[in-house]
């Protein structure tokens, strides 16, 4: 269909805040013009888009497909825009990367410092999810690449995965709560504790499920909670043992020991993933250099 991109980029703008006039103030534009935009491109889709009321606007079912196409392509022209105006040169542009909090805290820190040393004028921008959500944000362009925990049961096999890290999980609990320093426990026998863990949103999750499965176990975790760092929190004061990656538990805490497992769980992946069929700029490229 020959429809001005323009009517697709006041559509972007009023999906995308849901609200005509915070879109007329992106663009530059009058409400009055972006409204009568909508309504032609409305008419030339022959599908309502929006639901609008005196204080709401909501996007129709047919408005939320449009936009699911519409977002990642006004991503796509944003990133080729950057890189245009980057030309060829780190003295600008901008570097954006998908993270989970516990990798960006215990492991892109040390990266992000260097990067930013050396090139002070590059705009970086983190966003944090889980390491399952982190793809959709590359799906839908809004990264140039991201960092995340492998496997992952939403990475397409389209994708590359780049190794940059190898890591176990652990079990790890509160000497004072529970004496088991000295004994060899199986998954069978740590069911008869509380297990505090990620929840299900999670590839740690995913994948300790996984090992109970394999196991022909039923986990049914006391406690499910989206920070690594609060489950650590949690089972030094006691309230049972937190399944968490090993880089991220605290070198020095004499209270938290690791329990001594007789199964063997596989160790894990970080890794770097990028849209290989799309460019990737050079303050991205440089920054995975780095890692």
């Amino acid at each position: 269909m020959d429809i001005n991109y323009e009517l697709y980029k006041v559509f972007y703008y009023v999906a995308a805040t849901l609200s005509f006039s915070e879109a007329s103030r992106h663009l530059y534009i009058s409400q009055s013009a972006v409204s009568q935009s909508v309504k032609i491109l409305e008419k030339k889709l022959n599908q309502q888009l929006f639901v609008r009321s005196t204080k709401k606007v909501h996007l129709t079912p047919e408005g939320e497909i449009l936009f699911r196409h519409i977002e990642p392509a006004m991503n796509l022209i944003r990133q080729g825009e950057n890189q245009l105006l980057e030309a060829n040169t780190l003295g600008g542009g901008q570097l954006r990367i998908g993270a989970s909090d516990t990798i960006c805290r215990y492991y892109l820190v040390p990266y992000l410092s260097r990067f930013h040393r050396e090139h002070p004028h590059v705009h970086i921008k983190v966003t944090n999810q889980t390491s399952i959500r982190c793809v959709d944000l590359l799906e839908q362009g809004q990264v140039d690449f991201v960092v995340i925990n492998y496997p992952n049961s939403a990475l397409a096999s389209t994708y590359t995965p780049r190794v940059i890290n190898e890591f176990h999980d652990v079990f790890v609990a509160s000497k004072e709560f529970f004496p088991l320093q000295d004994r060899i426990l199986t998954l069978n026998q740590l069911q008869a504790y509380p297990i505090l863990m990620l929840d299900r949103q999670s590839t740690t999750s995913e994948f300790l499920h996984s090992m109970f499965r394999r196991a022909r176990l039923d986990l049914v975790p006391e406690i499910e909670l989206s920070s690594n760092d609060l489950l650590i929190d949690l089972a030094r004061i006691g309230l049972g043992i937190a399944f968490v990656p090993d880089f991220c538990i605290p070198a020095h805490d004499h209270n938290l020991f690791v329990l001594t497992l007789k199964e063997e769980l596989p160790s894990r992946h970080m890794v770097a993933v990028y849209n290989e069929n799309l460019p990737l700029s050079q303050a991205a490229g440089q920054f995975m250099e780095l890692l």
